[in-house]
């Protein structure tokens, strides 16, 4: 039942779509509670009174909270209202009533630690800007738009999500690279493509698959019976930062593949040596936004455009 006075956008209630948004966000009913100054009783009959007005079921009770698939459409129609709502007070001159504008974003590690964060600079120079960003692997940052946890990601994949635009930003190159003793203690004596595969690895996580793709380079599989070990199989070290990734490659940890943009001072000291120096792995970067007239929004998005094309490779032309 909808609550007497309560404002409405398309017969639902905007104090129950903040309240599904704050749950999600926080994690938990008590947590959203606090962060409304309401009780966790009314966070929890806003969301039922929510599911009751819309017949479907928008969050799982499990903890953290998550949100159903009809969930992520009301999720993303709130952060829609709520950016609305902030570029309007801005637009009156209400700044200091509404606060500064947050945007949560998605991106993924190598590119936060290389090239990101100066268009983060830029945007929040101009504009004075907040940024909530979400860490992920650039082949997941996607979901995320879907889910309605970010208005814009940084993502591998060309094909719009649903309500979002796609442009290409270049392309982010990788090198595999190893420590010089590294090379010498488990490499050194026979073909690269026969010793790499039994060498350890380091991985950012179990969504990384760019040191497979580079094995791929080195000996493309014809059969499930090939002789190259296979992921599950071969020995790594799960390192789950950028920084501590490169600091294992140049301690002779293991091998791994290396952003362009950091391998080269490394390089140059002979800290690292280049295992392939005519097979670099190329991951195509794009920028996915929702479809929302907002200044900050745009703001962002020119800001990382003009820093992907400064430190990116170019994208690859179109094919034909």
């Amino acid at each position: 039942m909808r609550e007497r006075g309560a404002a409405t956008v398309d017969g639902l209630p905007l104090d129950q779509v903040r309240t599904l948004l704050a749950a999600v966000d926080e994690g938990t009913f008590e947590a959203a509670a606090e962060a409304l100054h309401v009780t966790p009783s009314a966070v929890s009959q806003r969301v039922k009174a929510l599911e009751q007005r819309t017949g479907r079921v928008l969050l799982l009770r499990t903890k953290p909270v998550r949100p159903t698939a009809s969930g992520e459409v009301l999720i993303r129609y709130g952060r829609q209202l709520a950016r609305l709502e902030q570029d309007a007070g801005a637009e009156l001159g209400l700044d200091d009533a509404l606060g500064p504008a947050t945007l949560p974003i998605a991106v993924n590690a190598d590119s936060l630690a290389t090239w990101f964060l100066p268009a983060l600079v830029d945007a929040a120079a101009d504009r004075g800007i907040l940024f909530d960003l979400h860490r992920d692997d650039e082949d997941h940052t996607a979901a995320l738009l879907r889910q309605g946890r970010v208005m814009a990601a940084v993502t591998s994949s060309p094909l719009a999500v649903q309500g979002c635009s796609v442009r290409a930003l270049g392309r982010m190159r990788y090198r595999a690279m190893a420590a010089p003793r590294f090379v010498a203690r488990r490499l050194a004596g026979r073909p690269l493509r026969e010793a790499l595969p039994a060498a350890p690895a380091i991985v950012f996580d179990r969504k990384d698959e760019l040191q497979d793709r580079f094995l791929d380079l080195l000996a493309p599989r014809r059969a499930a019976g090939s002789a190259r070990l296979t992921a599950a199989t071969r020995a790594r070290h799960c390192m789950p930062s950028s920084e501590a990734f490169l600091a294992a490659v140049a301690a002779g940890l293991g091998w791994g593949m290396i952003p362009e943009a950091q391998a080269g001072p490394h390089l140059a000291a002979g800290t690292l040596v280049e295992l392939a120096a005519r097979r670099p792995v190329d991951v195509p970067l794009y920028w996915q936004q929702w479809k929302l007239d907002s200044p900050d929004l745009a703001a962002v998005a020119d800001a990382v455009h003009r820093t992907a094309a400064r430190t990116l490779s170019p994208p690859a032309p179109a094919p034909g």
